[in-house]
């Protein structure tokens, strides 16, 4: 964000200025990291709420509805992981590094796809699986 080519005889402030909005952004680029981190507690506390539902209120009648209700709340955590992963790659185009490295975006997409393939599994599993007594 700070000026890239800073004038042929830039005075001391002027040097200090572009080096905190260099920081600035770097601290940008860590707070994006940590919002993707949550976001990604979040896919799997949605996850977690399907299993547990699931396992709680197995023996309703009918025998579907546990169901369905769990599969809302993991393929929920599942689009969760990939709408971090977009919000992420995107916020990380327009900002640079100055003064460490980032996490590259491969990694945000494993991570997102990963928790996505694994809710879809998952909830054909679930269905699959079990049976409705």
């Amino acid at each position: 964000m700070a000026q890239d080519d800073p004038p042929p005889k830039a005075d001391k402030s002027t040097q200090w200025a572009e080096f905190r909005t260099d920081l600035a952004e770097d601290r940008n680029i860590m707070a994006m990291e940590r919002t993707f981190a949550g976001w990604m507690r979040t896919a799997f506390a949605a996850i977690g709420i399907g299993l547990g539902f699931r396992a709680l209120f197995g023996e309703w009648d009918p025998a579907w509805l546990p169901k369905l209700i769990a599969t809302v709340f993991i393929l929920g955590g599942g689009w969760l992981a990939i709408t971090a992963e977009r919000r992420a790659c995107k916020t990380l185009e327009r900002l640079d590094t100055h003064e460490f490295e980032a996490i590259s975006t491969p990694n945000f997409k494993v991570m997102a796809y990963a928790i996505a393939t694994g809710s879809v599994v998952l909830t054909v599993g679930l269905w699959i699986l079990t049976t409705g007594a």
